[in-house]
Parts: structure tokens; sequence; C-alpha cells
């Protein structure tokens, strides 16, 4: 996969005024977008998926063209084959696990699904371990239901990239470490890159090849972690890298390191 964002984005309200001035290219299928809250995330995540429009800039997807002042470009967001997983998930309260996740594939014209569709939701139910859920609503299920209902309809219309917004941020440490190993077995899966913006250290371990540090609207490092002194040939990941890395900023190997996480590939 490769992600290029050359944006320009200014926010004023109240008097105040926030600039996000970001460029970067990814070309790993799993990035991950770290800082505080209030230092730009989501505002990024959101100008890629069509949701916000740059003040000027270019974005690029696939080799696809999303966003292009200079060209006048910005493909809609309903036609960007980019799926968007919300931090609180945004399922719909009134409609049923079934409904959720085919309403993407779903006219509004149509009464019902049509059969190929159905079978699609169908499927996704199965894989998600969802099966026997099909009729209930988002408040009877669990957080990790309820965020399994959330990936599989963002997949069912197969985006070039799955965009992720602080995506365990509603769930229980216990339950965090669970979704994050499902999440890069579907991304293995269904062969989609993913780009999860969170400030969670532990994300970054578990999930980033590619990461790329955000503060204060402005791009302060891009660090490839699949090498020495983050990941060994093993594809294990040492917490104690990833921790210096993220709060001091020294890059430098870390003598007598003995890697403590195992990255699911």
């Amino acid at each position: 996969m490769r992600i290029e964002v050359d944006i320009r984005k200014t926010l004023r309200s109240d008097g105040r005024e926030f600039t996000l001035d970001v460029k970067f290219a990814c070309e790993d299928d799993l990035g991950v977008v770290f800082g505080p809250s209030g230092a730009g995330k989501s505002l990024m995540l959101r100008a890629i998926a069509g949701l916000e429009k740059p003040d000027f800039g270019r974005i690029v997807v696939a080799g696809k063209v999303l966003f292009d002042s200079a060209s006048r470009i910005n493909v809609p967001a309903s036609e960007r084959a980019v799926g968007y997983l919300f931090q609180d998930y945004a399922l719909f309260p009134h409609l049923t696990v079934e409904e959720n996740i085919g309403f993407g594939v779903r006219r509004w014209w149509q009464r019902q699904l049509p059969p190929d569709a159905a079978r699609q939701v169908g499927d996704l139910m199965e894989l998600f371990e969802l099966r026997g859920l099909g009729m209930a609503y988002p408040w009877q299920l669990s957080g990790g239901q309820r965020q399994r209902v959330a990936v599989a309809r963002a997949l069912i219309r197969h985006p070039d990239v799955l965009l992720l917004d602080e995506p365990f941020a509603a769930l229980d440490p216990l339950l965090r470490e669970r979704m994050r190993r499902e999440l890069v077995k579907t991304r293995a899966l269904f062969k989609v890159p993913m780009l999860v913006i969170t400030h969670d250290p532990e994300d970054v371990a578990m999930l980033a090849e590619t990461l790329v540090v955000l503060e204060q609207g402005r791009i302060a490092k891009i660090v490839d972690l699949k090498t020495l002194p983050y990941r060994d040939q093993e594809g294990r990941v040492s917490k104690r890298s990833i921790r210096v890395l993220l709060t001091s900023g020294d890059e430098a190997e870390l003598p007598g390191e003995q890697p403590t996480i195992r990255a699911v590939k």
C-alpha cells in the first residue's frame, strides 16, 4: 500500500486557531499515527476519508488521487474506496447487526439486501463470530462485538485502505489486547492496508510497521519499526525501545535490550 498525504488545514473557533500541516508517505500495510489529544490525528484521518476538505494539498491512496487543490480534485467521501472506523464505532442504533453491516451495500430504494449482498453479510458475521446476533441492536452488544460489527461494515465494500480512529480507546485493558490481535489477523485475511491513529504506546508496539508521530499539527518524526532496535528478525518487538522512542525521542539502539512482545503477522 501507499498513502501520500501533503495537506494543510486551519480551523478557527472562539478566537482560537489550529493548523494541521502534514506531509508523509506510508508504504507499509500497517501504519500508526501516534500523538496526544489535540495533535490533529482525527482531523487528518477525516481529511483522507473525505469528511474534511483541506485548504491546500494533495492526498493519494493506492495510486488514486483523492484530493488535489492545484488540480481542483476532491473526490466525494462516498466515492472514495476508504473504510472508516470511528472511535465510538458510529453504529446506527435503530438498525440490527445485519442491517448495520449491510448498510454500505444497500440502496435506498431496496427493502432488503440483494442475495449476493446478503450472503456477504452472512459470511462476515460468521467470520467475526457474530452468528446468532443478526437481529440484535448495538445497545445489546459488548464493546468487542460492536467493534467487530463496525469493522465488518467497513470491509463489506472492499476498501483500498481502512482508517481506524482510536479503535481500542473504548475497551477495557484486557479486551484491548485481544482486539489488537484480531485486527492484525483481519488485515492479513482481507489483505487490506490499515492506518491507525492512537495515543497508546501498546497500539504502536503491536501494530505499527511505519510510525508517524504527530505533535501540535506537525509531523515530529517518521520511523520504520520493522528493524532494530524496535523489532528483531523474528518479528518480536521491544516495549522498552518503543517507550524510549515515544517519550524521549532517542532512536539509538539500546544495548542488551531483550524483545518482549511478538508482533502478530
